[in-house]
């Protein structure tokens, strides 16, 4: 029987699956763009779960770029160049049981209409890479991306000894032929790493994974020959091993384990941890082998990956469009240990949440140093019962998140003490207090001046799905607004962002903080890390500069660093982004990149949407109620406004160009006008996102699924079941030539 839903059921699950859509996207940004780990694997995957949920509820949610619909990680950064691959690089779905591991098994077996044999390897906690050779020659490399681009790292990739650049052998080799697998450092060659840093005073990783992407994403352009040198050292302690191939026409084998075997006589390295098993239930004893020997293993695991076999099968169980379901990756659960709560303090986030942390004698756990964890709030603080002086249990929640779970009580002597929650901001000085009566969690309520949420909504208007500014990270973004000196911040407000000088950017020393606790990171010796973002240095103290111990001399301080300058010129491009990146940086409740879009692609302009009365924001497609309520809201806050005036004084763009007035985008004609169309699979020349645009650009309606008023699909590999319904629903199917001439010329240029 279906299920009945009403108007306002559909819009909270609209402003629901918005906010799990932007946090999604943040998580996936601090994981793949920055080399941070923000949550844990179970609850990433649980905010996925129920981003999926929702949209199966409401299909009209799902959108073309839904993090349910793509693989994480961006298309293209500024760093490198963009490699389209020749076959798209998904992703796995994971599971956290053998139960839900059986479940899928047993699905598999159903589709596939027999029993199946399962190969079974090692999850290695590493990059993942696409290796393209052109008749046995490695042509490029590049990294995952989002699927369909990845960024171009061949020159980085030559150098790691176990990737030939030649495949041995006398061939013939395919013509193309991809080549996926994971970069990553072996356990010996991670601890030799963090010993040759540590002796050149530089910075010490604190996990393997981390350490292989931030060795293989870097540029060899600025630096000087000691720093060149460091940057070869690293890449050369790397190792790869494959686990499958991308674009291969024909390949002259029937199953993926026979893939390994022909791969390893091109002198391609492979695991020599697989196996293929018969039946779910070795599988389980696979799974549960490597679990209690996870420390005998020569890199880091997080888990097994379980695929079916047969290749013909993989063709037969598809995909979606973001994961094979001929794959899974079952994840262990996390390690335990012990250490010290030696305090528990309070960080204030964006939001003016009030936080208590743990603070921890440094500990290793599941591969990585921990010494702060959060605990949440003061009621989670009672109910695990611990104390500041407690032995505490500590465990990384997937592998990934430090969660303190209890007190050892039997180690208790005494010198314990309870943890009180502070009364005032410990940033800002102003009486915490609930946001509304009821509420479990304390908040600063000086939104506009407490530099913790200043800093916090700074780093926003930076990130991936705002202004996109990759020199307006959490370093700078600190600098700017809780600087170490001078005294006086140069950003008491976002407001005076578009109007920031060289002059405003040094001298500035920061002390470097967590983006997701706002706690200060610390040196080895137990110290905050200090940094100068935007000047030039030169002397270094316990491995970190420190402008209080000398070393800038009267010419080097004013000279500023090619990150000031690199800021500065991100700023003045970013005042003219599309207005829906302008809209998700003014920090609006609700109004991430979806309610953004629908907002911008409306009303055109700023001022359309702040004269705009509830019910015509509401009846927006893609806003609704809650989100209309969290608009008016903001307009109105007076220190809101004020950043608009401030904003657009210094040349932000608060217009979309020749945009024919609220409501009229549709009417306003174009090649597409009239049309719905469903863009799938890798079209060459056009991101997903692309795609999306250039259809609405062109006055067309860019749909995410296919239905019976879909009028044409543009289609390229990797389209799927999309394609399929296509065929069946007769709908008309172009590729990505046709999509360039519907776009240019309309239905009467196919």
């Amino acid at each position: 029987m279906a299920i009945e839903t009403t108007t306002d059921d559909l819009a909270q699950a609209r402003a629901e699956a918005q906010q799990l859509t932007t946090r999604i996207l943040e998580l996936r940004d601090a994981y793949y763009e920055r080399d941070t780990v923000l949550v844990s694997d179970e609850e990433y995957d649980r905010m996925m779960r129920r981003l999926e949920e929702l949209e199966r509820l409401f299909p009209e949610l799902q959108s073309q770029d839904s993090p349910t619909q793509t693989v994480g990680g961006r298309a293209q950064t500024t760093l490198f160049a963009p490699v389209q691959h020749a076959e798209r690089m998904l992703s796995l779905d994971n599971v956290f049981s053998l139960g839900e591991f059986e479940a899928w098994a047993a699905k598999v077996e159903r589709d596939a209409g027999r029993r199946v044999d399962y190969l079974c390897e090692l999850k290695i906690d590493g990059l993942a890479i696409n290796l393209r050779y052109q008749n046995g020659t490695l042509v490029s490399a590049a990294t995952r991306g989002d699927g369909v681009v990845g960024e171009d790292v061949t020159e980085n990739v030559r150098l790691i000894p176990a990737i030939p650049t030649r495949l041995a052998g006398d061939g013939p080799f395919p013509a193309l032929v991809e080549v996926r697998g994971e970069v990553f450092f072996p356990v010996a060659q991670f601890d030799e790493l963090n010993e040759h840093q540590q002796e050149a005073g530089e910075r010490v990783f604190a996990n393997a994974r981390n350490a292989a992407s931030g060795s293989l994403r870097q540029k060899a352009e600025g630096k000087n020959a000691a720093q060149l040198a460091l940057m070869h050292d690293r890449l050369r302690r790397l190792h790869m091993l494959v686990h499958g191939i991308g674009a291969w026409q024909n390949p002259p084998v029937a199953s993926q384990s026979q893939i390994y075997e022909l791969l390893a006589t091109w002198g391609l390295p492979t695991s020599t941890h697989y196996r293929v098993l018969d039946a779910a239930t070795k599988v389980d004893e696979f799974i549960e082998y490597f679990g209690a020997h996870r420390g005998s293993v020569e890199h880091e695991i997080d888990g097994i990956v379980i695929k079916v076999d047969e290749l013909a099968l993989h063709d037969e169980l598809g995909a979606t469009s973001r994961a094979p379901r001929w794959a899974i990756a079952y994840k262990y659960p996390p390690e335990q240990v012990n250490t010290k709560l030696l305090d528990i303090v309070v960080s204030v986030g964006r939001t003016g949440r009030a936080t208590p942390f743990a603070v921890m004698e440094k500990v290793r756990v599941a591969g990585s140093e921990v010494r702060q964890a959060t605990l949440h709030n003061q009621d989670v603080v009672k109910a695990k019962g611990v104390l500041i002086g407690d032995t505490v249990v500590l465990r990384k929640a997937g592998d990934v998140i430090p969660e303190v779970l209890g007190p050892v009580v039997e180690l208790r002597d005494g010198t314990e003490r309870e943890f009180v929650m502070p009364e005032f901001c410990p940033e800002c000085g102003t009486r915490l207090a609930p946001a509304k009566e009821g509420d479990i969690d304390l908040r600063c309520p000086n939104a506009e001046f407490c530099p913790a949420q200043v800093r916090g909504r700074v780093e926003h208007i930076g990130s991936r799905g705002a202004l996109d500014i990759e020199a307006l990270g959490e370093v700078a973004a600190a600098a700017l607004t809780q600087p170490k000196f001078p005294e006086r911040a140069p950003l008491p407000t976002e407001a005076g962002l578009f109007g920031l000088t060289l002059a405003d950017l040094f001298p500035i020393a920061v002390v470097v903080r967590d983006s997701e606790t706002g706690l200060p990171k610390l040196t080895e010796s137990g110290e905050p890390k200090v940094d100068t973002p935007f000047r030039r240095r030169r002397q270094k103290k316990d491995g970190v500069y420190d402008p209080e111990a000398g070393g800038f001399d009267g010419d080097e301080m004013s000279v500023p660093s090619k990150s000031a300058i690199e800021l500065l010129n991100n700023l003045s491009g970013a005042r003219t982004k599309p207005l829906w990146r302008i809209l998700v940086a003014l920090n609006i409740r609700h109004v991430g990149p979806v309610a953004a879009r629908a907002l911008a692609d409306h009303f055109g302009s700023l001022d359309a949407i702040r004269s705009a009365t509830r019910e015509e924001l509401a009846a927006v497609d893609g806003v609704g109620g809650i989100i209309a309520d969290a608009v008016l809201a903001w307009f109105d806050v007076e220190w809101h406004r004020e950043i608009i005036e401030r904003w657009a004084a210094d040349g932000v763009q608060f217009t979309t160009p020749d945009h024919p007035g609220p409501g009229a985008a549709q009417a306003a004609g174009g090649t597409l006008a009239g049309l719905t169309i469903v863009a799938t699979g890798t079209l060459e020349g056009f991101t997903r996102e692309g795609a999306q645009e250039a259809i609405i650009a062109a006055g067309g309606k860019s749909a995410s699924s296919v239905s019976k008023n879909t009028d044409y699909v543009a289609a390229g590999p990797g389209a799927g079941s999309k394609l399929a319904k296509a065929e069946q629903l007769g709908i008309p199917i172009i590729d990505a030539d046709g999509f360039r001439r519907l776009l240019d010329g309309g239905p009467d240029a196919l």
